[in-house]
């Protein structure tokens, strides 16, 4: 009983009329004007969770998503299941009905993420072949077609074949006795085909009279010669009936004998335009999903920013206001919300728009809030709000008040336990309409009840007592309307952990109240009762200045996020353009490559076509160093690599520690580093940066030739040492020792060996030869002579 009287205070009838407005059959309207409330948290869930996937479904705009075709069939199926006879268009109804269940269904199953929806539509049976036979015997307009039985068609071509018979000789009498005919036309009575007649030449046409005009200037005769034809056509007619209740009788027993799958698919279809009427208005009021919370497991309420939907309605519809929204967060351990303020000051429309938050939530609405929106699921949502007073019950505004909690009491779980109930209580004046000490007192006393036997209780009220209790009860918590004394109006903002200030003779003085009356006023009220006045007023001032830096911090955190997502863009950006040029670098490798390929391979087919001396091998020789060089630059040039810094910390592979870089040899491709108290000497190849990036240490080797300018190669070259195969430079210069090297390397082809004596020295001139045989494109291979025949002072080079 106290449910229902809490949903009509709340106005939750006139948010449900709302709601239908969104549907789109009259099963929906009906359904949400009738919208009960779930009695378990796990039927709340199911709602909600339709609600998600049908607004998640309604976003996709190639979801062609319409109850086109659906009706109201539940009276045509209780008609026929007792025994009755449905109409064409009633068959015609079910049929359409049964096919846009279909399509609702067929789109749901071609959903990936819509497994209530599924779950919901997997049992239902939509009977292709009984629309199919029904769309046969029904045309479009609801009449039961020719084509229905092979009876009904022969019966209405004859009825057809008799009614032009019956034109063609009513049209020969008008045409011979036009004279006597009033009008040259057609027409019936009593479904008797009749041709209006002149009344004083009524004796021209003998037949039965039908019909007589309000003014007896007109008689209706059916002309003797059809009458024969007219009582035929009754007798088709008659049969013509019976055929088609047969038809209709028949394919109305098929639909009895399936009315239970058909009732639950119209149930179905019901929810799921319910559902679709849910996620609209949702949608519409910029709603957002509600969590549900268990404050008793240390879960925070949180309803940011939420507007009372009702006024929104109106706000919507043209009433000039606007919806002032409030922010609703209760600390877990908080049990009872005392709401101080002046009157007309949004108080009464806090506690409704609350409530009312709390039922849309577990009917599967989404509530007007902004993310996220975490609310209880409250078993019991009872209220106490306006005026009970009732003459023809001689009750006063305190006794209906009082009648009321009583109802609310009764209504809660009385067991004495350590968990509240889950329920939410809304008191509006509590202890109002009586003495103020006592009504101060009751209400405590009731607050303090409450505290213990319901989940949250919510309460306005105008007592200061009531401020008290937060600092008595940690359950308890205050808050307040806000009031502008500027403007003497109230701002409709709730404001949490802040008492509402006594502003009645702040109002009285501003309307021209004498201020000795306001003095006096202020001496009865004692000054501690002013000094609370000024604490409260204090704390509002540092409210306010907390607000603005939060709101000034909430504008610096919103340009960082948008200067953070510049420089995500711009790093994207380098990191596109790194990849970018690395494999543009690695596709000029690949043509240097290619390129110093085929110009090595250019210079192998002129040694091979031209005449193969020395010279040319020199000169080939030249050339293809050039190549070299030029190529392995662009390589260089192509692929940077990491190189060690003088001062960086690098990494040592074979210790796994880090280092200090003392200085860097590039020649010998060594860095010397300081690990710890030791100071060492180790290769590039034994180091890697700190991020993992190793030193690429290119030996300019030349690429490689493979050619054969003498097509024979000796097994094994015989160790003999002549005069021919020897050639004697010590004392030359490098340039000299060149050009006698070239002369005796043409002459001793034959022997395959050169033995060249250089001597020991400097060694510059060994250094010299060694160079020009290692380029000479003659020289398989060189080494030093056995310390027998001159050691270090002599050369062995190996011809091709």
């Amino acid at each position: 009983m106290i449910q229902q009287e809490t949903l009509k205070l709340l106005e939750w009838p006139r948010l449900c009329q709302h709601l239908s407005t969104f549907a789109a059959t009259k099963l929906g309207v009906s359904a949400a004007i009738k919208l009960s409330i779930p009695d378990t948290i796990e039927e709340s869930e199911q709602l909600l969770a339709q609600t998600i996937e049908i607004y998640c479904l309604k976003q996709n705009l190639e979801v062609q998503w319409s109850f086109n075709g659906i009706t109201d069939i539940g009276d045509s199926l209780e008609r026929a299941k007792l025994g009755g006879i449905l109409s064409g268009q009633e068959l015609l109804n079910i049929a359409t009905t049964l096919a846009g269940v279909r399509r609702l269904r067929r789109i749901i199953n071609d959903q990936e993420n819509c497994p209530i929806l599924k779950k919901l539509v997997a049992d239902i049976r939509t009977y292709p072949e009984l629309e199919q036979k029904i769309n046969h015997c029904i045309d479009e307009a609801g009449k039961v077609a020719d084509r229905a039985s092979v009876k009904l068609g022969e019966i209405r071509r004859n009825l057809k074949d008799i009614r032009a018979h019956i034109y063609q000789k009513l049209q020969n009498i008008i045409h011979q006795q036009g004279g006597a005919v009033q009008e040259a036309v057609i027409t019936q009575r009593d479904d008797r085909f009749v041709i209006p007649v002149k009344a004083p030449q009524k004796d021209q046409i003998k037949g039965i009279v039908h019909d007589i005009s309000s003014t007896g200037a007109t008689i209706y005769v059916e002309p003797n010669a059809t009458i024969q034809w007219g009582n035929q056509r009754r007798q088709y007619l008659r049969r013509e009936q019976v055929e088609i209740e047969a038809i209709l009788r028949a394919l109305t027993e098929k639909i009895a004998f399936i009315y239970d799958e058909i009732d639950y698919l119209l149930g179905i279809a019901t929810i799921l335009d319910l559902t679709t009427a849910k996620a609209l208005y949702s949608l519409w009021l910029e709603g957002n999903a509600p969590e549900f919370v268990d404050p008793t497991q240390g879960e925070l309420i949180t309803l940011r920013e939420l507007r009372h939907p009702l006024l929104v309605w109106q706000q919507q519809h043209g009433q000039d206001f606007f919806v002032i929204p409030i922010n609703v967060q209760v600390d877990p351990k908080i049990r009872v919300v005392a709401i101080t303020g002046p009157n007309t000051g949004g108080k009464t429309v806090t506690l409704k728009t609350i409530g009312l938050a709390a039922l849309m939530a577990k009917v599967g609405l989404f509530i007007p809030a902004k993310e996220p929106v975490k609310i209880p699921w409250f078993g019991h949502i009872l209220a106490d709000i306006g005026d009970e007073q009732s003459i023809e019950q001689s009750l006063s505004t305190f006794s209906g008040h009082i009648r009321r909690i009583v109802r609310i009491l009764e209504s809660l779980t009385t067991t004495i336990s350590p968990t509240p109930s889950l329920s939410l209580v809304l008191l509006d004046e509590i202890g109002a309409g009586t003495d103020p000490a006592e009504g101060s007192a009751l209400a405590v006393a009731l607050l303090h009840y409450l505290a213990d036997n319901a989940l949250l209780t919510i309460a306005s009220t105008h007592y200061g007592e009531l401020k008290a209790l937060k600092y008595q009860d940690d359950r308890f918590e205050n808050a307040s309307v806000e009031f502008d004394d500027r403007t003497l109006s109230p701002t409709y903002r709730l404001l949490w952990g802040i008492p509402g200030r006594s502003n009645a003779l702040t109002i009285a003085g501003r309307l021209g109240l004498k201020m000795e009356i306001i003095e006096e006023a202020k001496n009865r009220l004692g000054e501690f009762s002013e000094e609370i006045n000024e604490v409260i007023a204090g704390l509002e001032k540092q409210r306010k200045e907390q607000e603005q830096k939060a709101q000034e911090a909430s504008n610096l955190l919103q340009q960082t996020k948008e200067f953070y997502a510049k420089i995500s863009e711009k790093a994207s950006s380098l990191q596109q353009r790194e990849q970018s040029l690395k494999q543009y670098q690695e596709q000029e490798v690949q043509k240097a490559i290619a390129q110093a390929k085929e110009e090595i391979a250019q210079v192998i087919r002129k040694l091979q076509k031209g005449k193969q001396t020395g010279q040319q091998a020199q000169k080939a020789t030249a050339t293809l160093q050039e190549i070299s060089e030029h190529q392995l630059s662009k390589l260089e040039q192509c692929k940077p690599a990491y190189k060690p810094q003088v001062g960086e910390k690098i990494k040592l592979l074979k210790f796994g520690q880090t280092a200090n870089v003392l200085a860097i040899d590039e020649e010998q491709k060594e860095v010397t580093v300081r690990f710890g108290l030791m100071k060492m000497t180790v290769s590039f190849t034994k180091i890697e940066s700190l991020d993992g990036k190793k030193v690429e240490v290119t030996a300019r080797k030349k690429i490689p030739i493979t050619t054969s300018l003498t097509t024979e190669t000796p097994q094994s070259i015989p160790m003999i040492r002549t005069s021919k195969n020897t050639l004697d430079i010590r004392g030359s210069r490098v340039t000299e020792a060149e050009s006698n090297l070239e002369n005796a390397i043409s002459k001793a082809t034959k022997s395959g060996i050169l033995w060249v004596i250089h001597g020991k020295g400097t060694g510059k001139l060994r250094q010299g030869v060694h160079e020009f045989l290692k380029l000479h494109p003659q020289i398989e291979k060189f080494e030093l002579a056995p310390q027998n025949e001159g050691g270090s002072g002599v050369t062995i080079a190996y011809l091709k």
